[in-house]
């Protein structure tokens, strides 16, 4: 196994990392910006570097001074987390030509599905459903209107290197069109220096449904089962939960077949998760997108399989063969996550960093918490807002959200000008339609509106 990994990450996934790469034996690299001096991680790493000033762009985005930190430590693999480069095939083909191995697929397989309009091009040849939609980019407003004219309103404008909820725009009319294809050209350009975009039909009620896969340099790959991720706030996920609720047993194993023939297809190397769209109101799904990384809420998808996420994608680096096969997997129960970010939902979900003065995780039985945060910590403005991830496992739904319900009354965070989700979350476990997973990506939107 590796004998030194770097962290190119920060917050709960860099602490993350940092525990299974010492329970696999290796050292822990961990580099930070100044807003990160104090940050658990670099308290639990054997190395510790600066790689820069606040700003992401000079510091986690930055990737001469990644580099530099793992060559000047003697990292001999690099662990991307999620978000910042993670998904950044030139960090990957940077890593292998200066002999570093990179936690994640090759980088010709990056840059094939992290451009949203070549993964749908490969994945529609492959036979996986598609949503009306452009499979090349669209040029203009005008072609945009072209298209919609075919699919009907409302449609959706992405960015083609887009990701993370990031870069994307619904347009319900076509006296919208226009502006709303500048706005976003000019969002993928400033986020990801790639001002290209596609179109797609939109589905205003759906459910955002993604399925876990693991692939080795020897050809094989397992799914890990399905997450449903429905409870979004623009686009971005609060709560997540597996095994998808309510979907039908021949929808989950077509489903599945789906994201394991679309990562052959791909030549995938590494956990990887395949997201699609399910329309609710006749069960039929559509790819949308592959994230090449580790997600988020990839805790709900071990505690409900036992397997270890973070240690696989370190075994398949290191060329070992998967420790399971499809046949060994086995999910019992039902495992749910939510997001514990410092925002404000009574105004709009706005960011709500500060000083934890107190900071008390729950726990006791099939209760996970996992987090970068401490007493006294300072959740710093420039970066993502999630403190804290509260995972729970139930050998039922009902049990799981009753024991959900019970850790997040359990949690204790205050401080001058901080506030959390946690109380919005709480509310949402007693929901009708979330309780009844009837629920579909308009549940946040429709709660809103009835505060």
């Amino acid at each position: 196994m590796f004998t030194k990994v770097l962290i190119a990450n920060r917050g709960e996934i860099a602490v993350r990392v940092a525990r299974a790469c010492r329970e696999l034996g290796a050292a822990v690299v961990a580099v930070y910006s100044d807003e990160d001096r104090d940050s658990a991680v670099v308290r639990l790493a054997d190395e510790a570097v600066r790689i820069g000033p606040g700003p992401a762009r000079r510091s986690y985005l930055y990737m001469p001074a990644i580099i530099e930190a793992a060559l000047r430590t003697g990292a001999d693999a690099l662990h991307p987390g999620y978000g910042f480069l993670s998904e950044d095939p030139d960090l990957a083909q940077v890593c292998q030509d200066n002999g570093i191995v990179f936690v994640g697929p090759p980088p010709h397989v990056m840059e094939c599905l992290g451009d949203k309009v070549s993964a749908r091009r490969l994945m529609a040849a492959t036979g996986l459903p598609l949503l009306p939609g452009t499979l090349e980019p669209v040029r203009d407003a005008k072609e945009a209107a072209r298209l919609a004219a075919e699919i009907g309103f409302p449609l959706i404008l992405k960015a083609a290197a887009g990701g993370g909820g990031r870069g994307m725009r619904v347009v319900r009319e076509e006296r919208d069109l226009a502006q709303a294809f500048s706005t976003t050209r000019a969002t993928g350009q400033a986020l990801f220096g790639d001002p290209r975009l596609y179109a797609e039909r939109y589905l205003h009620r759906a459910r955002h449904v993604e399925v876990q896969i693991v692939a080795d340099r020897h050809g094989n790959i397992v799914q890990l089962g399905l997450r449903d991720c429905s409870v979004q706030r623009r686009h971005q996920k609060l709560v997540e939960e597996s095994p998808a609720p309510g979907l039908p047993d021949d929808v989950v194993a077509e489903m599945s077949a789906c994201a394991v023939r679309g990562a052959r297809a791909a030549g995938y190397v590494g956990a990887g998760t395949f997201e699609f769209l399910v329309d609710p109101d006749d069960g039929r799904f559509y790819f949308m997108e592959v994230n090449s990384r580790i997600q988020v809420e990839h805790p709900v998808t071990e505690m409900v399989t036992g397997v270890d996420l973070v240690q696989e994608q370190l075994r398949i680096a290191w060329g070992l063969p998967l420790s399971m096969k499809q046949e060994d997997v086995a999910p019992r129960g039902c495992a749910i996550e939510t997001r514990i970010n410092a925002e404000d939902p009574a105004r709009g979900f706005v960011p709500a960093p500060g000083v934890l003065e107190e900071f008390t995780a729950p726990g006791g039985p099939f209760v996970r918490v996992d987090t970068h945060a401490y007493p006294g910590y300072r959740i710093p403005a420039a970066y993502d807002p999630l403190v804290a991830k509260l995972i729970v496992w139930g050998p039922d739904r009902e049990q799981a959200l009753a024991r959900m319900k019970r850790a997040l009354g359990e949690l204790r965070t205050s401080g001058p000008r901080v506030t959390t989700t946690a109380g919005f979350l709480t509310r949402l476990m007693d929901d009708p339609a979330f309780r009844a997973a009837t629920h579909t990506t308009s549940l946040v939107e429709e709660m809103e509106r009835h505060e």
